[in-house]
């Protein structure tokens, strides 16, 4: 599962459209998205009840804690909205180490309250975690012992009965309106694959729970049959996270194929870079690496799944490049890397990787790369002797091991003579 951290704005729409499409719940809910791209004037007209009722506005960039950091406005009408996000658009801040500019936010109604509330639901791997508490807000950690929770099997229906722990002191008539709430936003989490949602807090609303703050994580490897239910939806960098060029580039390329690949640059000065292939065996060689002490040494992190030649000369570039930049003599390594492939063609994928080295023959060489490269598979063995064959052709130091070896081992090797 591939969690995804999603806007407020989003989690809140989404929840809005599928609760009355689920459950016959109508959440009153109304909030609007700024941007700095953003015409007041069209936004105004688009969302008349901007002018007519007062107003809650924060940033909307995946980071918590907004308020005790004084970024959220409350009580102000539309022209006090603008004028607070036009003084911080575009500001650089910073929150728990991370530094980067605000460059959106959720404008809302205000919603005079006194009942704070806090519930959460999480995937895990055998079913569910939900939580909730009476004393939701700005203080829910301090208050952490007054949050319970009950762990849903998966399959298991989300029942009045399960439900019953989580509300047991709760007035009979506040905890019906709020365990039906559960339960619609439960069917919510199911039907549209979320990993993570948390309200914090809710409040009640005419008798109705209304959510006044909201995280929301999807599963982002169920893109595929969630189109038409998700909508037009992004999912958004951390918070102080900006894509480098060849990070823009790789993300471009894979949003063309049906192959996967990834690219994040880590130390552009690192000295043991990673083409590895699979997600799992990725995470295993990256961690691999951490464990022998070298974690501060990794220059990348690399996944790749079913590529054309193409795709894999274009991902293997990228790579040779940021690995060769500013040679300093000392050794660096790269490692060519995965399981034992059920399907893929090693040998033809290996064809754009040596087509890449060999384009780079002299920047490999100046460098002082030392290629190591493990893999299994279809046609691995016809893959590795043209490995090895290209490390003599261009007079680069390459090992080569099948599936005989530990997977992991050529870690060890590339991390000795550093």
């Amino acid at each position: 599962m591939a969690r995804k951290k999603i806007r407020e704005y989003d989690s809140k729409r989404l929840l809005k459209e599928h609760l009355k499409r689920l459950v016959h719940i109508d959440l009153p809910i109304c909030s609007a998205q700024v941007t700095e791209s953003t015409d007041f004037t069209e936004l105004l007209e688009k969302e008349s009840w901007l002018s007519q009722r007062r107003l809650v506005v924060k940033p909307d960039m995946l980071f918590g804690k907004r308020g005790k950091s004084g970024l959220v406005a409350l009580n102000l009408d539309f022209a006090g909205a603008v004028e607070f996000i036009k003084k911080r658009l575009g500001q650089e801040i910073e929150i728990e180490g991370c530094k980067g500019p605000i460059t959106t936010f959720i404008i809302e109604p205000f919603i005079p309250h006194k009942e704070e509330y806090y519930l959460a639901i999480s995937s895990e791997r055998l079913g569910f975690n939900i939580s909730f508490s009476e004393c939701g807000g700005i203080e829910i950690e301090e208050n952490w012992d007054k949050v319970n929770s009950i762990f849903l099997p998966t399959k298991s229906p989300l029942t009045d009965e399960a439900i019953a722990p989580l509300i047991a002191d709760l007035p009979s008539e506040i905890g019906k309106k709020i365990g039906n709430f559960m339960k619609g936003v439960f069917a919510v989490f199911q039907d549209l694959d979320f990993s993570f949602i948390e309200m914090n807090p809710f409040t009640l609303v005419d008798g109705e729970a209304y959510p006044l703050d909201m995280r929301g994580e999807l599963d982002e490897n169920a893109a595929f049959k969630n189109e038409d239910k998700w909508g037009n939806l992004e999912f958004p960098l951390p918070f102080g996270r900006v894509l480098s060029p060849e990070e823009s580039f790789i993300l471009d390329l894979n949003d063309k194929t049906s192959a996967s690949l990834k690219f994040t640059l880590l130390n552009p000065k690192g000295r043991i870079w990673n083409m590895i292939a699979g997600g799992g065996a990725s995470l295993i060689y990256t961690d691999t690496v951490g464990d022998l002490g070298c974690a501060t040494e990794l220059g990348n992190y690399t996944e790749y799944g079913g590529p054309s030649e193409e795709e894999m000369l274009k991902l293997a570039r990228v790579i040779l490049d940021c690995a060769t930049a500013n040679p300093d003599g000392r050794k660096r390594s790269i490692l060519i890397g995965g399981n034992i492939a059920n399907l893929t063609d090693v040998g033809a994928t290996f064809d754009g990787i040596i087509r890449a080295l060999k384009e780079k023959k002299s920047e490999l060489k100046e460098a002082n790369i030392h290629i190591y490269v493990r893999r299994g598979g279809p046609n691995y063995l016809t893959g590795l002797a043209k490995m090895q064959a290209v490390g003599e052709e261009l007079g680069i130091p390459v090992e080569v091991y099948g599936p005989e070896a530990v997977m992991t081992g050529i870690c060890n090797r590339a991390i000795e003579g550093m």
